[in-house]
Protein backbone atom coordinates (compact mmCIF):
# COMPACT_ATOMS: atom_id res chain seq x y z
CA UNK A 1 0.00 0.00 0.00
CA UNK A 2 1.11 3.37 -1.24
CA UNK A 3 2.01 5.61 1.34
CA UNK A 4 0.10 9.66 1.45
CA UNK A 5 3.11 12.01 0.62
CA UNK A 6 4.31 14.09 3.10
CA UNK A 7 3.50 17.69 3.06
CA UNK A 8 7.14 18.65 4.99
CA UNK A 9 8.90 16.23 2.16
CA UNK A 10 12.44 18.44 0.82
CA UNK A 11 11.33 17.92 -2.56
CA UNK A 12 8.35 19.85 -1.87
CA UNK A 13 9.85 22.98 -3.32
CA UNK A 14 8.55 26.20 -3.30
CA UNK A 15 8.95 29.28 -6.20
CA UNK A 16 11.09 31.56 -4.61
CA UNK A 17 13.90 29.31 -3.36
CA UNK A 18 14.15 28.30 -6.87
CA UNK A 19 13.77 31.30 -8.96
CA UNK A 20 16.78 32.23 -6.08
CA UNK A 21 18.76 29.19 -7.58
CA UNK A 22 18.40 29.74 -10.92
CA UNK A 23 19.78 33.43 -10.37
CA UNK A 24 22.60 32.27 -8.54
CA UNK A 25 23.30 29.57 -10.81
CA UNK A 26 22.27 31.14 -14.55
CA UNK A 27 25.71 30.35 -16.16
CA UNK A 28 25.79 26.85 -15.15
CA UNK A 29 22.25 26.23 -16.03
CA UNK A 30 21.96 28.02 -19.01
CA UNK A 31 23.89 25.64 -21.53
CA UNK A 32 21.37 22.53 -20.92
CA UNK A 33 18.28 25.26 -20.56
CA UNK A 34 18.75 26.76 -24.12
CA UNK A 35 20.07 23.22 -25.60
CA UNK A 36 16.75 22.24 -24.71
CA UNK A 37 15.05 25.45 -26.30
CA UNK A 38 17.29 25.25 -29.47
CA UNK A 39 16.75 21.03 -30.18
CA UNK A 40 13.15 21.83 -29.64
CA UNK A 41 13.37 24.67 -32.50
CA UNK A 42 15.36 22.95 -34.84
CA UNK A 43 13.12 19.06 -34.55
CA UNK A 44 10.22 21.62 -34.94
CA UNK A 45 11.35 23.33 -38.10
CA UNK A 46 12.86 19.89 -39.30
CA UNK A 47 8.99 18.75 -39.75
CA UNK A 48 7.23 20.80 -41.90
CA UNK A 49 9.89 23.87 -42.75
CA UNK A 50 7.57 25.85 -40.61
CA UNK A 51 7.74 25.70 -37.05
CA UNK A 52 4.09 27.73 -36.46
CA UNK A 53 2.70 24.81 -38.45
CA UNK A 54 4.29 22.65 -36.10
CA UNK A 55 3.31 24.48 -33.20
CA UNK A 56 -0.17 24.42 -34.49
CA UNK A 57 0.29 20.70 -34.07
CA UNK A 58 1.04 20.93 -30.63
CA UNK A 59 -1.25 23.09 -29.74
CA UNK A 60 -4.23 20.63 -30.94
CA UNK A 61 -2.20 17.69 -29.36
CA UNK A 62 -1.96 19.86 -25.96
CA UNK A 63 -5.70 20.14 -25.81
CA UNK A 64 -5.71 16.33 -24.74
CA UNK A 65 -3.52 17.02 -22.01
CA UNK A 66 -5.87 19.89 -20.83
CA UNK A 67 -8.66 17.53 -21.06
CA UNK A 68 -6.66 14.73 -19.13
CA UNK A 69 -6.09 17.43 -16.27
CA UNK A 70 -9.64 19.04 -15.93
CA UNK A 71 -10.26 15.52 -15.53
CA UNK A 72 -7.63 14.12 -13.02
CA UNK A 73 -6.59 11.58 -15.33
CA UNK A 74 -2.47 11.38 -16.14
CA UNK A 75 -1.80 9.15 -18.88
CA UNK A 76 1.96 7.78 -19.02
CA UNK A 77 3.99 7.91 -21.84
CA UNK A 78 3.19 4.40 -23.65
CA UNK A 79 -0.08 4.46 -23.28
CA UNK A 80 0.07 7.86 -24.82
CA UNK A 81 1.85 7.07 -27.88
CA UNK A 82 1.13 3.28 -28.37
CA UNK A 83 -2.12 3.86 -31.19
CA UNK A 84 -0.59 5.69 -34.37
CA UNK A 85 -3.60 8.03 -33.89
CA UNK A 86 -4.94 10.54 -31.45
CA UNK A 87 -8.65 12.01 -31.32
CA UNK A 88 -8.56 15.90 -30.65
CA UNK A 89 -11.21 18.22 -30.10
CA UNK A 90 -13.30 20.20 -32.84
CA UNK A 91 -10.57 22.82 -34.36
CA UNK A 92 -11.42 26.55 -33.40
CA UNK A 93 -9.88 28.73 -35.95
CA UNK A 94 -10.21 31.76 -34.13
CA UNK A 95 -9.04 30.31 -30.59
CA UNK A 96 -5.42 29.08 -32.13
CA UNK A 97 -5.24 32.58 -33.49
CA UNK A 98 -5.48 34.24 -30.38
CA UNK A 99 -4.11 31.77 -28.09
CA UNK A 100 -0.94 31.34 -30.25
CA UNK A 101 -0.98 34.88 -31.94
CA UNK A 102 -1.09 33.83 -35.22
CA UNK A 103 -3.30 36.06 -37.77
CA UNK A 104 -6.75 33.39 -38.40
CA UNK A 105 -5.79 33.70 -42.03
CA UNK A 106 -2.71 31.91 -41.62
CA UNK A 107 -4.39 29.40 -39.22
CA UNK A 108 -6.53 28.98 -42.09
CA UNK A 109 -4.02 28.38 -44.33
CA UNK A 110 -1.20 25.94 -41.84
CA UNK A 111 -4.40 23.47 -40.71
CA UNK A 112 -5.62 23.18 -44.03
CA UNK A 113 -2.11 22.10 -45.47
CA UNK A 114 -1.98 19.39 -42.30
CA UNK A 115 -5.07 18.05 -43.42
CA UNK A 116 -3.88 18.05 -47.28
CA UNK A 117 -0.34 16.20 -45.91
CA UNK A 118 -2.77 14.01 -43.80
CA UNK A 119 -1.72 15.01 -40.39
CA UNK A 120 -5.16 16.01 -39.77
CA UNK A 121 -8.26 13.61 -40.60
CA UNK A 122 -11.70 13.54 -39.73
CA UNK A 123 -13.09 10.09 -39.75
CA UNK A 124 -17.16 10.80 -39.23
CA UNK A 125 -17.63 13.33 -36.30
CA UNK A 126 -13.96 12.69 -35.09
CA UNK A 127 -10.80 14.50 -35.50
CA UNK A 128 -7.70 12.63 -35.46
CA UNK A 129 -3.82 13.25 -35.67
CA UNK A 130 -2.42 10.30 -37.89
CA UNK A 131 1.01 10.22 -36.29
CA UNK A 132 2.74 8.30 -39.01
CA UNK A 133 2.44 11.26 -41.29
CA UNK A 134 4.95 13.51 -39.75
CA UNK A 135 8.25 12.79 -38.77
CA UNK A 136 8.96 14.08 -35.08
CA UNK A 137 6.29 11.49 -32.86
CA UNK A 138 7.63 10.48 -29.78
CA UNK A 139 9.80 13.39 -28.31
CA UNK A 140 12.59 11.50 -27.09
CA UNK A 141 15.54 14.48 -27.45
CA UNK A 142 13.09 16.49 -25.13
CA UNK A 143 12.29 13.78 -22.74
CA UNK A 144 15.83 14.01 -22.90
CA UNK A 145 17.10 17.33 -22.40
CA UNK A 146 14.35 17.75 -20.33
CA UNK A 147 15.62 15.57 -17.49
CA UNK A 148 19.19 16.23 -18.10
CA UNK A 149 18.51 19.92 -17.23
CA UNK A 150 16.38 19.22 -14.29
CA UNK A 151 19.09 16.41 -12.98
CA UNK A 152 21.61 19.06 -12.59
CA UNK A 153 19.28 21.67 -11.15
CA UNK A 154 19.21 18.78 -8.04
CA UNK A 155 22.44 18.62 -8.09
CA UNK A 156 22.98 22.13 -7.62
CA UNK A 157 19.64 21.62 -4.81
CA UNK A 158 22.27 19.19 -2.97
CA UNK A 159 24.76 21.41 -3.06
CA UNK A 160 22.69 24.39 -1.34
CA UNK A 161 21.96 22.08 1.08
CA UNK A 162 18.26 22.57 0.02
CA UNK A 163 17.66 18.66 -0.58
CA UNK A 164 19.29 15.52 0.55
CA UNK A 165 18.84 13.35 -2.42
CA UNK A 166 20.91 13.94 -5.91
CA UNK A 167 18.21 12.83 -8.33
CA UNK A 168 20.12 11.44 -12.00
CA UNK A 169 18.58 12.37 -15.35
CA UNK A 170 17.39 8.90 -15.79
CA UNK A 171 15.08 8.70 -12.71
CA UNK A 172 13.50 12.03 -13.15
CA UNK A 173 12.54 10.62 -17.20
CA UNK A 174 11.16 7.26 -16.00
CA UNK A 175 8.90 9.78 -13.35
CA UNK A 176 7.87 11.70 -16.09
CA UNK A 177 6.81 8.94 -18.46
CA UNK A 178 4.76 7.80 -15.60
CA UNK A 179 3.52 10.98 -15.41
CA UNK A 180 3.90 12.20 -18.73
CA UNK A 181 0.59 13.79 -19.83
CA UNK A 182 1.00 16.06 -16.92
CA UNK A 183 4.57 16.99 -17.37
CA UNK A 184 3.90 17.42 -20.78
CA UNK A 185 0.69 19.60 -20.14
CA UNK A 186 3.00 21.51 -17.63
CA UNK A 187 6.52 22.25 -20.50
CA UNK A 188 3.69 23.23 -22.82
CA UNK A 189 2.72 25.99 -20.99
CA UNK A 190 6.30 26.93 -20.86
CA UNK A 191 6.67 26.45 -24.38
CA UNK A 192 3.80 28.24 -25.44
CA UNK A 193 4.38 31.16 -23.49
CA UNK A 194 8.47 31.52 -24.24
CA UNK A 195 6.99 31.55 -27.88
CA UNK A 196 4.86 34.36 -27.79
CA UNK A 197 7.72 36.46 -25.81
CA UNK A 198 10.32 35.43 -28.36
CA UNK A 199 8.04 36.31 -31.50
CA UNK A 200 7.22 39.69 -29.86
CA UNK A 201 11.09 40.46 -29.73
CA UNK A 202 12.13 38.74 -33.48
CA UNK A 203 8.99 38.56 -35.40
CA UNK A 204 9.30 35.32 -36.69
CA UNK A 205 10.05 31.96 -34.91
CA UNK A 206 12.60 31.16 -37.99
CA UNK A 207 14.77 34.37 -36.66
CA UNK A 208 14.22 33.19 -32.94
CA UNK A 209 15.60 29.84 -34.19
CA UNK A 210 18.83 31.30 -35.30
CA UNK A 211 19.21 33.97 -32.19
CA UNK A 212 18.73 30.82 -30.38
CA UNK A 213 21.48 28.93 -32.10
CA UNK A 214 24.16 31.87 -31.78
CA UNK A 215 23.42 32.12 -28.46
CA UNK A 216 23.88 28.73 -27.58
CA UNK A 217 27.26 28.85 -29.17
CA UNK A 218 28.54 31.62 -27.13
CA UNK A 219 26.86 29.75 -23.52
CA UNK A 220 28.98 26.93 -24.54
CA UNK A 221 32.21 27.95 -24.87
CA UNK A 222 34.41 26.40 -22.88
CA UNK A 223 36.25 29.93 -21.15
CA UNK A 224 32.70 31.04 -20.83
CA UNK A 225 30.68 28.45 -19.52
CA UNK A 226 33.48 27.57 -16.98
CA UNK A 227 32.66 30.88 -15.24
CA UNK A 228 30.79 31.48 -12.04
CA UNK A 229 27.93 33.98 -12.91
CA UNK A 230 24.60 34.94 -11.87
CA UNK A 231 21.91 36.05 -13.90
CA UNK A 232 23.56 39.33 -13.51
CA UNK A 233 27.15 38.94 -14.55
CA UNK A 234 25.92 36.28 -17.39
CA UNK A 235 24.33 39.27 -19.05
CA UNK A 236 27.20 41.65 -18.76
CA UNK A 237 29.35 39.08 -20.37
CA UNK A 238 27.25 37.47 -22.87
CA UNK A 239 28.48 39.68 -25.81
CA UNK A 240 31.34 38.65 -25.35
CA UNK A 241 31.52 34.78 -24.18
CA UNK A 242 31.94 33.80 -27.94
CA UNK A 243 35.56 34.73 -29.23
CA UNK A 244 34.83 32.46 -32.75
CA UNK A 245 31.62 33.15 -34.16
CA UNK A 246 30.06 30.77 -36.44
CA UNK A 247 28.91 31.24 -40.45
CA UNK A 248 25.92 31.03 -42.17
CA UNK A 249 26.54 27.93 -43.95
CA UNK A 250 26.86 26.32 -40.31
CA UNK A 251 23.63 27.85 -38.87
CA UNK A 252 22.21 26.44 -41.67
CA UNK A 253 23.61 22.87 -41.25
CA UNK A 254 22.46 22.62 -38.06
CA UNK A 255 19.40 24.32 -37.89
CA UNK A 256 18.10 22.84 -41.46
CA UNK A 257 17.07 26.33 -42.30
CA UNK A 258 17.92 26.84 -46.38
CA UNK A 259 20.82 29.06 -46.18
CA UNK A 260 19.29 31.90 -47.91
CA UNK A 261 16.71 32.22 -45.59
CA UNK A 262 19.27 32.34 -42.78
CA UNK A 263 21.41 34.81 -43.85
CA UNK A 264 18.26 37.03 -44.23
CA UNK A 265 16.99 36.45 -40.86
CA UNK A 266 20.87 37.44 -39.84
CA UNK A 267 20.54 40.89 -41.83
CA UNK A 268 17.27 41.38 -39.33
CA UNK A 269 18.97 40.26 -36.22
CA UNK A 270 22.34 42.51 -37.33
CA UNK A 271 19.76 45.38 -38.15
CA UNK A 272 17.93 45.26 -34.35
CA UNK A 273 21.64 45.11 -33.11
CA UNK A 274 21.55 41.86 -31.40
CA UNK A 275 24.94 40.23 -33.26
CA UNK A 276 27.37 41.04 -35.11
CA UNK A 277 29.22 39.70 -38.17
CA UNK A 278 32.54 40.25 -38.81
CA UNK A 279 35.46 40.53 -41.77
CA UNK A 280 35.28 37.25 -42.23
CA UNK A 281 31.96 36.83 -41.95
CA UNK A 282 31.31 35.01 -38.39
CA UNK A 283 28.61 35.89 -36.22
CA UNK A 284 28.60 36.35 -32.91
CA UNK A 285 25.98 37.67 -29.90
CA UNK A 286 26.53 41.20 -29.51
CA UNK A 287 23.63 43.03 -27.27
CA UNK A 288 23.08 46.99 -27.89
CA UNK A 289 22.53 48.37 -24.75
CA UNK A 290 18.63 48.49 -25.66
CA UNK A 291 18.30 45.56 -26.83
CA UNK A 292 19.80 43.82 -23.93
CA UNK A 293 16.80 45.81 -21.80
CA UNK A 294 14.41 44.23 -24.06
CA UNK A 295 16.00 40.18 -23.73
CA UNK A 296 16.40 40.78 -20.32
CA UNK A 297 12.66 41.79 -19.73
CA UNK A 298 11.75 38.77 -21.75
CA UNK A 299 14.18 36.54 -19.83
CA UNK A 300 12.61 37.41 -16.56
CA UNK A 301 9.42 36.17 -17.75
CA UNK A 302 10.89 33.28 -19.30
CA UNK A 303 12.45 32.26 -15.77
CA UNK A 304 9.15 32.88 -13.92
CA UNK A 305 7.98 30.35 -16.21
CA UNK A 306 11.10 28.08 -16.35
CA UNK A 307 10.38 28.53 -12.14
CA UNK A 308 6.67 27.10 -12.40
CA UNK A 309 7.51 24.63 -14.51
CA UNK A 310 10.60 23.06 -12.63
CA UNK A 311 8.50 23.77 -9.16
CA UNK A 312 5.53 21.46 -10.48
CA UNK A 313 7.39 18.27 -11.88
CA UNK A 314 9.82 18.24 -8.73
CA UNK A 315 6.80 18.09 -6.86
CA UNK A 316 5.04 15.37 -9.00
CA UNK A 317 8.19 13.25 -8.39
CA UNK A 318 7.98 13.73 -4.93
CA UNK A 319 4.21 12.15 -5.54
CA UNK A 320 5.18 9.87 -7.46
Amino acid sequence: MRQIPSVYSELNLVEEKVQKIIDKNFNRLSPLLYKLLLDWFISAFSNFKDIEKYLILIYLINSDFIFYRKNGIIVDYETFYKDKTLEIPKINLIKISKDLKIPKESVRRKVASLEKNGVIKKTGKKIIIDRSAYETVKPQQTLKNISNFLSLFSKILVENKITKNFISSENISSVMKKNFSFCWYQFYKFLFSYVDRLKKQYSDLETVCIGLLILYNAVTHKEFRNKDLNLKKWRSEISSADKVGLNAMSISDISKIPRSTVIRKLRTLERKNILKINNQKLITINFSEQELKVASKNQNEVIKDLTNLIVRIFNQINIS
